[in-house]
């Protein structure tokens, strides 16, 4: 009885996995097809031209960034449920860290910030009359 379930459970992991990578590099193909013809858009019409390079480059960072999401999902899973050794962990540790600096990266380039630094204080409680 132990097995078979064992075995329903590596068989659920294995399509979930799939799946989840299959979205990741779906969303990042996506956005970096949507990236480029909203840019030659831009382009075409002459719109908006001296941003275009900025634009086109938050737009693709935004795809990459919610694609590794998926990907790191289905990396936990295939680490906790499939493959439970120290050196996947390992991988996946190096993996998260990897995406983390990525992320981080990815957000000052597009709010100019880091992410734990406070937004301007927009609160009218603390607007001086």
């Amino acid at each position: 009885m132990n097995s078979d379930i064992m075995v329903f459970v590596s068989v659920i992991a294995e399509w979930s996995i799939a799946v989840l990578e299959l979205m990741g590099i779906a969303v990042i193909i996506l956005f970096a097809v949507h990236s480029t013809a909203y840019a030659l858009y831009l382009f075409a019409t002459d719109r908006k031209r001296k941003n275009l390079f900025q634009t086109y480059r938050l737009q693709l960072a935004r795809g990459i960034l919610l694609g590794l999401e998926f990907l790191v999902a289905a990396d936990i899973i295939k680490t906790v449920a499939i493959e439970f050794t120290f050196t996947s962990v390992g991988v996946l540790a190096g993996i998260v860290l990897i995406r983390t600096f990525l992320s981080l990266a990815i957000e000052m380039e597009l709010t100019g910030r880091w992410p734990w630094q406070n937004l301007p204080d927009t609160d009218s409680s603390n607007m001086r009359p």
